[in-house]
């Protein structure tokens, strides 16, 4: 008895340690709970976001046409089935008959599934083609993959020639968990895609890396991204709002922090988009002939760094995984023709930011890096000498590790002679005394001998 008594309240330890588990995990859901996300996915949500275009509609409609389609057929199939068994069991007296060859259920079970697959085939395929028609398009916008950021490129159409990126601009607090996170976690930008609504936009899609993927749900819009490949895809927003989305194939280690923003404006408030930003663009152009002061590149310099580069290098210079840390680092205090030549060409995991960054962006972020954290090297490098390294021409100097080396190196030398110095004037005095001893040894049995 005293045996299940023990064993009955291990039990019932057992049990309570299992409700408090459960509880610590459901005020732990509470703590973390997020409401929905502003033209984004919905706190459980089970089904397709609420369309804004017609072809998000039509993709609505053949989701819960089918959907009821095959609840349709596995009821009637398994329906049969189920009272087949049930109803002629072996413990009612039915015997199992012996047939095969019956021409008619084989010309039945080939016929209704053709049916069935018509039926889905032909709304499935007016939809696919109505997709790709991107024809008579309003505005056409080039949409480059990076890692892990969107490139935006208006090629046609009101907003001809603006081009920015786009990157998540969550705080890495939130990201690390350092801070709670809120309803537009992982899915807020920088800088937005801008359209304007009841519009065609044509959307061409490539890729500067690896293979990404353009989607937004309630546009109905998913288009791989593919480097030496060109795609397109388009939209019309009916409704005016932000409308969120996310890259869908996985390209690496920061997939999942590529989200896609798209904000759809009125008429007039486009055309007031698109002017403010050209005169942004005009105010802000960077002159790659100019010759900039220290606190200029640096300051232009933690910009660049933090839209590009935190990311993996962390904010704070000290690197993360694969990724090695900048702040005190052979690179950013070496030579800095081998500090270009890794911006521009890349290395291991790092891309090549030659096609991204123009020549003042890139002298901007190597400055910042061979001038922050614990790297006061004081070197300024300049747009000209970008351009001159992206054309074979490395820039010299810079290599402060080298002169710190030498500089260590002749102490060492300088200390070394010194200490020789020392070493030699010690056997000297020690020679001398040696002298003396031997001549007062030689004098003293001639003294006796007198």
């Amino acid at each position: 008895m005293e045996i299940l008594g023990k064993e009955a309240m291990k039990t019932i330890k057992r049990a309570l340690m299992g409700v408090l588990a459960c509880s610590g995990l459901l005020f732990a859901g509470a703590a973390l709970a997020v409401g929905n996300s502003p033209g984004g996915p919905a706190v459980n949500e089970i089904n397709l976001q609420p369309p804004v275009t017609k072809i998000a509609a039509e993709l609505y409609d053949l989701h819960t046409f089918m959907l009821i389609l095959c609840t349709v057929i596995f009821i009637g199939v398994f329906g049969v089935m189920f009272y087949s068994v049930f109803a002629h069991r072996k413990s009612k007296g039915y015997k199992a008959a012996n047939f095969h060859e019956s021409t008619t259920v084989e010309i039945i079970w080939t016929v209704v599934p053709f049916i069935i697959v018509v039926l889905m085939a032909l709304p499935a395929t007016k939809t696919v083609v109505a997709m790709k028609d991107t024809s008579n398009a309003d505005v056409t916008i080039k949409v480059t993959g990076y890692q892990w950021k969107w490139g935006y490129d208006y090629v046609k159409g009101p907003g001809e020639g603006i081009s920015f990126l786009s990157t998540l601009s969550t705080p890495r607090a939130e990201v690390d968990g350092r801070e709670p996170i809120t309803d537009t976690y992982l899915q807020e930008v920088d800088n937005p895609l801008v359209v304007p609504v009841n519009k065609k936009i044509r959307i061409i899609t490539t890729a500067n890396d690896v293979v990404h993927s353009w989607y937004v749900p309630a546009f109905g819009v998913k288009q791989d991204a593919i480097p030496g490949f060109v795609r397109d895809t388009w939209f019309k927003a009916e409704k005016v709002g932000t409308y969120r989305g996310f890259c869908t194939e996985l390209c690496g280690k920061e997939h999942a922090f590529m989200p896609v923003v798209v904000n759809v404006l009125s008429d007039d408030d486009y055309a007031k988009w698109v002017d403010d930003e050209k005169k942004k663009m005009a105010a802000g152009a960077d002159d790659p002939n100019r010759t900039y002061t220290l606190a200029e590149l640096t300051e232009r310099g933690a910009k660049v760094y933090a839209a590009n580069c935190a990311v993996c290098h962390q904010p704070t210079g000290k690197g993360a995984g694969q990724f090695p840390a900048l702040d005190g680092s052979k690179v950013a205090n070496g030579p800095i023709a081998q500090h270009v030549s890794i911006v521009l060409k890349g290395k291991g995991a790092m891309p090549s930011w030659a096609p991204t960054l123009n020549d003042v962006e890139i002298a901007s972020v190597i400055t910042f890096e061979r001038n922050s954290w614990g790297n006061h090297t004081g070197d300024v490098l300049q747009p000209k000498q970008v351009a001159d390294a992206r054309n074979g021409k490395l820039p010299e100097g810079g290599d402060h590790l080298a002169g710190a080396a030498a500089a260590g190196a002749s102490d060492t030398a300088a200390s070394g002679a010194a200490g020789g110095a020392s070493d030699a004037a010690a056997a000297g005095n020690a020679a001398a005394g040696a002298s003396d001893a031997a001549g007062a040894a030689a004098s003293t049995p001639a003294s006796g001998a007198q």
